[in-house]
């Protein structure tokens, strides 16, 4: 992967860009977190994601019951048997979700400058005239002059499946608005989202909490996305849910930044979060759409700096209906992993989308093309910069790897850690080859029985850039000073030779606790 890394700052030849790519093992460092539904939910479709290079599985509870969830998730785990490819699964938060209620389910088609008003009774049928939601505090939030978007699924920015609503009045609890397009709505909810306007709701609702309480600690989840995260106390509140659940005080947090309020208090939401999603289609409503690509820079630099894992959304929209995607959306794939990405999220795309294994492999090979480009050598600089002197130890040895990878060319870094902390800690210096996380599991106890720990934090380096775990034999210690270390070592460099990414003569670095002391250790690979 190393050996054609390319500058775009550097003479190009132009001819070389039509030059096919070699295929590899791994499709790319970025991950690709793909969302299981209806067109996504057959054990051999998901086989093909995964082949194709998806490894989150994102559970949108916006919609459908857990008894439908989790017989998608009974087919992922199949999938995942027979493909031999790990994936980690995410349960996506509803949050305070505002929701147009469509009962019959009939397409309602509206006209620009017509008369819609909202109201929250529920029992009355949705129509071109009417549309019932699912809060009745909608006319205390808004004034006239506001401007709410009704999104068919998610929100597209197509004229066609969005609507464009203009607030003209407030009667009691309902909102009497004004159309400013013409578009045709189908399916049995749509999306609401005001723009700019506080909606006060928890970000943790009381069927966010039963479904994490029973499905998510059913199934003990790698990740919950915190949809709608607005303040740093919506994820300490989340985190003490998941704490006091036992099973899930391992789940990590990722808070999905989806409005002003959530860019606010971003730097303070991102000390508490374990990761950050940029949810792009609903900010880019309460955003000017000039504005979108400075905070997707800055929120990605921000999340770099603390080598926290950023996930980017709404990439390829039009792959729902298409088999490829438009340039617009090449090119921002394309940038979302020069910006920092560790991984992009597909949602409708995957969904209900014709194409979801087609779209992953896309989305895999645009990411694949745009890492070979990537500035390491200035970004290396520009993190060692932000962490300054003196360097924490392990902070120090993640860097020191890093650098030496790249200097001798390794093909590949081989971390071996317990917690994954340092194998994240050098994901984060973003090295050209793939790092192969090696999960020491350790013996747990909480006094009634004994636990090995480690799938969690296996699964969990599967969004992150550049990290690809292997679950090491429980016997073998993380921190030890005998021949243990060399049989994992060789368990690890078995791996990379069936996948291709490591071969003869070829240098690789590994990272490994020998006693206290961390050490860093280059080794030249023979026949």
């Amino acid at each position: 992967m190393h050996s054609s890394h390319l500058l775009l700052e550097e003479p190009i030849r132009m001819t070389s860009i039509l030059e096919p790519s070699k295929s590899s093992f791994f499709p790319a460092l970025t991950k690709i977190v793909g969302t299981l539904g209806p067109k996504s939910r057959s054990v051999e479709v998901i086989a093909g994601c995964l082949k194709a290079g998806m490894s989150v599985a994102r559970f949108d509870f916006s919609w459908c019951d857990a008894d439908y969830h989790q017989e998608t998730l009974e087919n992922l785990k199949i999938a995942v048997k027979s493909t031999k490819k790990l994936c980690a699964v995410m349960l996506d938060t509803v949050g305070p979700e505002l929701q147009v209620i469509n009962k019959t389910e009939k397409a309602i088609s509206l006209k620009a400058d017509g008369l819609v008003t909202l109201t929250p009774s529920q029992d009355q049928e949705a129509s071109s005239e009417v549309f019932p939601i699912n809060f009745d505090g909608l006319a205390k939030s808004v004034k006239q002059g506001d401007t709410i978007f009704v999104g068919q699924y998610l929100f597209t920015g197509s004229e066609t499946t969005s609507v464009w609503l203009e607030v003209d009045e407030v009667k009691g609890d309902d909102v009497i608005c004004v159309s400013r397009n013409a578009a045709t709505l189908a399916g049995p909810l749509f999306t609401l989202h005001v723009s700019q306007v506080h909606i006060d709701m928890p970000t943790l609702t009381e069927k966010d909490k039963e479904v994490i309480s029973t499905w998510g600690v059913q199934n003990k989840i790698d990740f919950l996305s915190l949809s709608y995260c607005r303040h740093a106390e919506d994820v300490r509140q989340a985190r003490e849910l998941l704490n006091s659940l036992g099973d899930l005080s391992q789940t990590q947090i990722f808070a999905k930044i989806e409005n002003e309020e959530g860019l606010t208090h971003f730097d303070e939401i991102l000390q508490e979060a374990d990761g950050i999603i940029l949810s792009r289609g609903n900010l880019g409503i309460d955003l000017p759409p000039e504005k979108v690509f400075l905070f997707q820079k800055a929120a990605l630099y921000k999340c770099n700096m603390a080598g926290k894992p950023a996930v980017l959304t709404r990439v390829v929209d039009s792959m729902t209906d298409n088999l490829r995607p438009t340039r617009a959306e090449a090119t921002d794939v394309a940038n979302a992993v020069l910006d920092g990405s560790d991984a992009i999220l597909l949602g409708a795309e995957t969904l209900r989308g014709l194409y979801p294994v087609e779209t992953i492999s896309t989305v895999g090979r645009i990411c694949c093309e745009a890492e070979k480009v990537f500035n390491q050598d200035l970004f290396f600089k520009k993190t060692v910069k932000y962490v300054g002197e003196p360097m924490s130890h392990l902070e120090s040895i993640a860097s020191s790897a890093v650098r030496a990878a790249i200097k001798v060319k390794a093909s590949v870094i081989i971390c071996f850690t317990s917690s994954g902390r340092a194998a994240r800690l050098i994901a984060k210096y973003r090295p050209t080859m793939p790092v192969l996380s090696v999960v020491i599991p350790r013996l747990t106890t909480n006094q009634l029985k004994w636990n090995f720990s480690g799938a969690f934090e296996a699964r969990q380096s599967l969004i992150v850039r550049g990290l690809f775990p292997m679950l090491a034999d429980p016997r073998h210690p993380a921190e030890s000073t005998s021949a243990t270390n060399e049989s994992v070592l060789k368990v690890a460099l078995d791996h990379g030779k069936q996948a291709g990414v490591i071969k003869s003569h070829d240098r690789v670095v590994v990272c490994q606790k020998v006693g206290d002391a961390s050490v860093v250790k280059i080794i030249e690979l023979e026949d």
